[in-house]
């Protein structure tokens, strides 16, 4: 089964859902309808009753779905191995309004994983918004956080959100301005 926009769905059990744009985690119960509003990456945009929520992966058999397991990065990897499950995993990371994933999408300046003294390993995000008033910012940065500490090396995820440079359409992947219609 794969969804499309505009696909309404009864929820086939309760379901954790995260609202859209405070990134506040709720629960519907079960047999609610929500509307499928973007199904991209390893999460669905649902509408319900005016308001708009991501199902995670983890959470996709309540749309009759496999569910996605969260992908893990063992104990042991190098910084090289962790810095390419992070890009990995950003590129299943999207706004819920846009259908582009954030790495295509250009909203990532750069990451690198940062060795502690006491031996822990921290990853710094920077990213940036597509305008400064972006209500999404928030919910993308901890589905980034969420998605990356997978690897088990990794202790902590920080997520700088940045505006210098401001970002422009020309950030943008080739595909991704195909993807939205600008070429």
């Amino acid at each position: 089964m794969s969804l499309s926009k505009g696909d309404k769905i009864q929820l086939q059990r309760e379901t954790e859902v995260i609202s859209v744009p405070f990134g506040k985690t709720i629960t519907l119960p079960e047999g609610e309808t929500v509307e499928v509003m973007q199904a991209k990456g390893s999460t669905v945009s649902v509408g319900h009753q005016g308001r708009l929520y991501m199902v995670e992966g983890t959470n996709l058999d309540a749309l009759g779905l496999a569910a996605v397991q969260k992908p893990v990065l063992p104990k042991g990897a190098s910084n090289q191995e962790i810095e390419d499950f992070a890009w990995e995993q950003l590129r299943t990371c999207f706004d819920p309004e846009i259908p582009v994933n954030i790495v295509d999408l250009g909203l990532v300046y750069g990451l690198k994983v940062v060795d502690l003294l006491d031996g822990r390993k921290m990853l710094n995000i920077r990213m940036t918004l597509t305008a400064p008033g972006c209500g999404m910012g928030e919910v993308i940065a901890a589905d980034a956080r969420r998605k990356i500490q997978g690897a088990e090396d990794i202790d902590q995820v920080n997520t700088e959100i940045v505006f210098d440079p401001p970002w422009s359409r020309e950030m943008m992947t080739e595909d991704a301005q195909l993807e939205l219609g600008m070429f």
